[in-house]
Order: C-alpha cells, then structure tokens, then sequence
C-alpha cells in the first residue's frame, strides 16, 4: 500500500488515518497543542506529585509519584520540541480531519450526561442521552428512536440494577419500587 494514501478525500474510508508515526517529517493539525497541553498537564501532576511529602528523601511517599512525573514532564517537552519543528500538513484541518463537529457534539452530550446524572438519575438520563444519540447517528424517524434507545436502556437497566445490583444514581424516578416489581416478579416465576 503506498504510505501517502489517506483513503478518500474525508478520510473515512475504514481504515486508521492515525499511522504510527503519521506523516513523515509534517505534523497533523492539532498535534502541537496537544504536545503542549500534555506537557503542561505533566508539570501540574510533578507540582502535585511534590505536594505529597516535598523531596524529603528516596524512601519518603512522594518519591515515585514525583519520579513518575517527572519522566512524564521531560518526556512530553521533548516530544513538544519534535513536534514544534515539523512543518504543518497542508491539506488537513482540525476541524475536518481530526475533531469533526460530530465528536465535538457527544463532548457535550456526555458533559450534559455527566451533569445531569446526580439530578435526574441515570434511567431518566440515561434515556435522554440515548434518544438523542439515537436519533443524531440513525437519522431515523421517532418510532424507530424511541424503540432502539428505551428498548437499549431497559435491557441495560435490567442487567445493572438487578442482575449485578450495581448502585446508580436514582434521581427524581422511583427507582426502588421498579426493583422490587421485577424482584418480585422473578420470585414468583420460580416458585
């Protein structure tokens, strides 16, 4: 396969357009920031890292989270420094080829579900979240929407809450009451 073929011209042919290594002596757009925010996110954990019993001695408990840190620091300068080098690819933008507008769109989806979650519960968010995910990905009528995502959320419901019995947020629903129905619904179909 000839290494500068990138698929068509959207670059979602299928296949990964994130080859190791990625363009040979050109960097994609965004990868200088990223660089730089892994770089200064690794000095705010050295900062932390040094929080927890100062450079007391080797054997003191912030020596390996600082050594960690630290080779995490030097490492992300370095790879800035590479990559600040490299000249840009001309043909590629941030907004086309590495954060479409349609990922940028389930960050805040998933943000939005992060903040309602404690509110409203996971089932009433959890529903929410799924219908709109449903409805933006599938471009299908309401009726189909509807059946895929609550159809989804029960199974998962039902797999989490009372097979596993794994705790989540109950929200404004009266979540114990729907347990004890199955509950006793199961109950009384084995007996």
């Amino acid at each position: 396969m000839d290494p500068d073929f990138r698929g068509d011209s959207d670059h979602h042919d299928g296949t990964s357009d994130a080859t190791p290594g990625g363009y040979i002596e050109q960097r994609r757009p965004g990868e200088l920031g990223f660089a730089i925010f892994l770089t200064l996110a690794s000095l705010f954990l050295l900062y932390n890292a040094y929080g927890i019993s100062g450079f007391k001695a080797l054997s003191s408990p912030g020596s390996v989270p600082m050594a960690t840190t630290l080779v995490m620091a030097v490492s992300a300068f370095i790879v800035t420094l590479r990559t600040s080098r490299l000249s840009k690819v001309a043909h590629e933008t941030l907004s086309k080829d590495i954060l479409p507008i349609m990922v940028i769109l389930f960050i805040g989806f998933l943000i939005i579900f992060g903040l309602l979650l404690k509110p409203l519960g996971f089932v009433l968010t959890a529903a929410l979240f799924l219908t709109v995910a449903i409805k933006v990905l599938a471009r299908k009528g309401w009726g189909y929407t509807l059946t895929v995502a609550l159809g989804s959320l029960v199974v998962i419901w039902i797999v989490f809450r009372v097979v596993f019995t794994v705790l989540l947020p109950a929200g404004i629903l009266p979540e114990a009451e729907f347990i004890q129905f199955f509950r006793n619904l199961m109950s009384g179909g084995a007996s």
